[in-house]
């Protein structure tokens, strides 16, 4: 039995959680019907509340947000009434859960795009990576380069979503800046070529993800937001060529708005965690609220980690698909199960809520 910092309760914001384990968001593709959480939704996440924080699967905030097929939003009162019974379900059961905001930019397919339009971005550039369409990977559309007119429809889009996400009973939101997605492509280099004041500077094209930042911390409370991040991941082909002071410069603005975490995809999204060079302590050091650190991480890393108080939660992904109770199996150094990477994306109950708990299978 573990007596390790894993298992010991952590004051985040305004509630306490039971430990600290975080259940990373995960894309699970099962809302098919006007993007709702459906009713397995609630057996999903009612089964994990033991995680310390359930951070949702990423739930987009308009349908120009959405980038794959049968992911649920948080953009119509359909969606919020769908989620309020899965908030329900986990504070039943004792658990907390933030609800992950989205908005994809160019990782999207005009299947999926209001009247068939092109997906947005930063600067027209098509991003060599594949969306989920039509029950098939595919590749992804050419996007658009938004207006400057727009943008501050994309900040009003997240504050709403913010501000639904509160109505549907969530403890929190988290931002997703990450993986290559709208707010991590305005930040990059590699991916934003624009010349007005969202391109150029580090100052320029961290400015969306800061202005979101602020909009929804005004809205819900700096102590009710958190915001994921991944410097160096090469998700969705994305790069930047000098990502330390990128990331040193928009965690240093994040601590100024008191956020209540970073989360951090330490490494490669999925991979490697030494891909590139990143001083990830230094982003630890900046940022005075919580620092959850993400990706590929392992009993004996998350204990090595949290003793050497490098971190203050620990993310797990694919552990919790295929183990509702992964903290009860962590703390008893029990075996886990498999994933069956064959219905992570759509379907239903098979390989979503049927993985036996420890207690079923002995």
């Amino acid at each position: 039995m573990s007596t390790s910092k894993l298992f010991e309760p952590y004051k985040l914001g305004r509630i306490t959680l039971s430990n600290r384990t975080v259940m990373a968001p995960l894309t699970r593709n099962r809302a098919v019907d006007g993007f709702v959480p459906n009713p397995l939704a609630v057996d999903y996440y009612g089964q994990r509340a033991s995680a310390g924080l359930l951070v949702t699967e990423a739930s987009q905030i308009s349908q120009q947000g959405q980038g794959y097929q049968d992911t649920p939003g948080i953009y119509s009162p359909e969606q919020i009434a769908g989620w309020r019974k899965v908030t329900d379900e986990v504070h039943a059961r004792g658990g907390h859960i933030f609800l992950q905001l989205w908005h994809v930019g160019r990782v999207s397919h005009v299947s999926l795009q209001p009247e068939g339009g092109a997906p947005v971005a930063p600067s027209a550039l098509r991003a060599k990576t594949k969306t989920f369409v039509g029950g098939a990977f595919a590749d992804v559309s050419e996007p658009r380069a938004l207006a400057p007119e727009e943008i501050p429809g994309i900040v009003e889009s997240f504050r709403k979503g913010a501000a639904n996400a509160i109505a549907a009973g969530f403890d929190g939101v988290e931002i997703h800046g990450a993986n290559g997605y709208l707010l991590d492509q305005f930040a990059k280099d590699g991916t934003n070529k624009r010349t007005d004041a969202y391109g150029g500077s580090i100052q320029n094209r961290a400015r969306l993800m800061l202005e979101v930042s602020h909009a929804v911390a005004t809205e819900i409370g700096a102590d009710r937001t958190g915001i994921r991040i991944s410097p160096v991941t090469p998700a969705n082909d994305v790069s930047d060529s000098n990502p330390q002071p990128l990331f040193d410069h928009i965690v240093d603005r994040l601590s100024a708005l008191n956020l209540v975490y970073i989360h951090v995809v330490e490494g490669a999204t999925g991979g490697p965690r030494d891909n590139a060079p990143f001083d990830y302590q230094s982003l630890r050091k900046r940022f005075k609220g919580t620092y959850i650190a993400n990706n590929g991480y392992t009993l004996e890393l998350a204990q090595k980690v949290l003793a050497a108080d490098e971190a203050d939660l620990i993310a797990f992904g694919k552990p919790f698909i295929s183990n509702p109770d992964l903290v009860a199996r962590l703390k008893k150094g029990a075996p886990l199960n498999e994933p069956d990477k064959a219905t992570f994306y759509g379907g239903g109950a098979k390989g979503y809520t049927d993985y036996p708990t420890l207690e079923a299978a002995e």
